[in-house]
């Protein structure tokens, strides 16, 4: 196969797609070396002719009419880096159905329409490839479905969302409060101008949804992940988790029970020994436990033009070398199994609740007996000075607890006049 060349197309020109054309032509003295052949852009599909020429040598390879791609027979793979559900999806089952392979790094559409386009793969003969798809430069779909498959996987979980991450981290280390982080991380460049998929934890449940699926060899899909956001952590919280010997972090969390796949994203107190409690800034880190390795932690960029790039390239490169040795669709869609996705209610957490009580005698007890009264075992609680007169604040650190039964607790002390705010309200990861 000596000078040989497999011709590509892209589709967009945006940050990722600027940065995988940049990182095949950093590539191109030693790909035919390190993979057996040259990987060669021949088209680009752009919206705006005028404005993509500036970012590419040779302007003749951008159109923008998808049959342009789709109707070129030397065309073997095609690279979806336009994001969103449509056209993307739509582009892709007609490459794939045309039998062309497809690299995306489209977790939305993907954490959706994920069984739909591994079976065209898999009907095609093709290779349908998404490493990028969740946490950008770090290897983690490739190593849970080949490095990791002699293990049976009980928990993958991890920082997979950079922008809140970096707000977490300027919250701990500064001191801010979340508005005045979300501020800084939007004038560095970290937080779009919309940041509400980010803020809101809608991102980081897509990427659960995906981990989930490849882990436990069972589909899960993006309504299937409990979400929570950031936007109600303050700075005291952050402080008071200090003072517990913990950090809190935005963790999506997937786990292998025996009654079903718990999936969540939530913002967590961990232990400050942890090691994902040490992923600052914008890094993402996922960590994984199985039968066998036990703990495994891949940490890295998890976003950003080259680190993205990096993993939408290695599964080109894994293609090229499927293609040259004739062994396509090697992997395809490894969701065999047809477990249940728990109801968030039906999974058990430890809960750290922050509570603006009246400052009398008997609300303690008070508390502690609705507690009681639905089985939630109360680990600890901590009164806190206060400057509003008649008013104390609690701190209370429970036991592992359904969580259907905890929030039925909480929905009655919200109901009794001793109970003047509940101000704070998350879980805590561990036994």
């Amino acid at each position: 196969m000596e000078n040989s060349v497999i011709k590509a197309a892209l589709l967009g020109l945006g940050t990722v797609g600027t940065g995988v054309y940049k990182v095949l032509k950093n590539q191109e003295e030693e790909m035919q070396a390190k993979i057996g052949s040259k990987v060669k852009i021949t088209k680009i599909l752009v919206r705006n002719l005028e404005k993509a020429a500036a970012k590419v040598d040779d302007a003749s390879v951008l159109t923008n009419q998808w049959e342009d791609i789709l109707n070129d027979p030397e065309i073997s793979i095609v690279i979806e880096l336009m994001g969103g559900i449509e056209p993307a999806r739509t582009y892709i089952l007609a490459a794939l159905n045309a039998g062309k392979h497809v690299v995306s790094a489209n977790k939305d559409l993907i954490a959706v329409y994920g069984k739909e386009l591994l079976d065209a793969a898999e009907k095609n003969h093709v290779d349908f490839l998404f490493e990028a798809a969740v946490a950008g430069g770090i290897p983690i779909i490739r190593p849970l479905k080949q490095c990791l498959a002699g293990n049976h996987m009980t928990e993958v979980m991890g920082i997979v969302n950079g922008t809140t991450n970096f707000i977490l981290t300027k919250m701990t280390q500064e001191g801010m409060e979340f508005k005045d982080a979300l501020a800084l991380a939007t004038e560095l460049g970290y937080a779009e101008a919309d940041p509400t998929a980010d803020i809101e934890g809608l991102d980081a449940g897509r990427k659960v949804a995906i981990l989930a699926s490849v882990a436990f060899n069972s589909r899960v899909v993006f309504d299937d992940v409990y979400i929570e956001g950031i936007t109600k952590i303050s700075a005291k919280d952050i402080r008071y988790a200090k003072e517990m010997g913990c950090d809190i972090k935005l963790l999506g969390a997937a786990r292998q029970a025996e009654d079903g796949i718990e999936a969540y994203v939530c913002p967590m107190l961990i232990p400050s020994t942890h090691p994902l409690a040490s992923v600052n800034d914008s890094y993402n880190a996922v960590f994984v436990h199985g039968d066998a390795v036990e703990d495994a932690m891949f940490f890295g960029r998890g976003a950003g033009e080259l680190p993205t790039a990096s993993a939408v390239v290695g599964d080109i490169f894994d293609i090229v070398r499927n293609i040259l040795a004739g062994c396509c669709a090697r992997i395809g869609c490894t969701c065999y199994k047809n477990t249940p996705v728990k109801k968030m209610e039906d999974t058990h957490n430890r809960y750290f609740v922050r509570l603006q009580v009246e400052d009398r005698c008997g609300v303690l007890a008070e508390m502690t007996a609705v507690f009681a009264k639905y089985h939630v075992s109360v680990a600890q609680i901590i009164q806190k000075e206060t400057k509003t007169e008649g008013s104390a604040e609690v701190v209370v650190i429970t036991a592992k607890v359904r969580e259907g039964d905890f929030r039925t607790a909480m929905d009655e002390l919200k109901s009794r006049a001793s109970i003047q705010k509940i101000s704070s309200l998350l879980r805590v990861y561990g036994k």
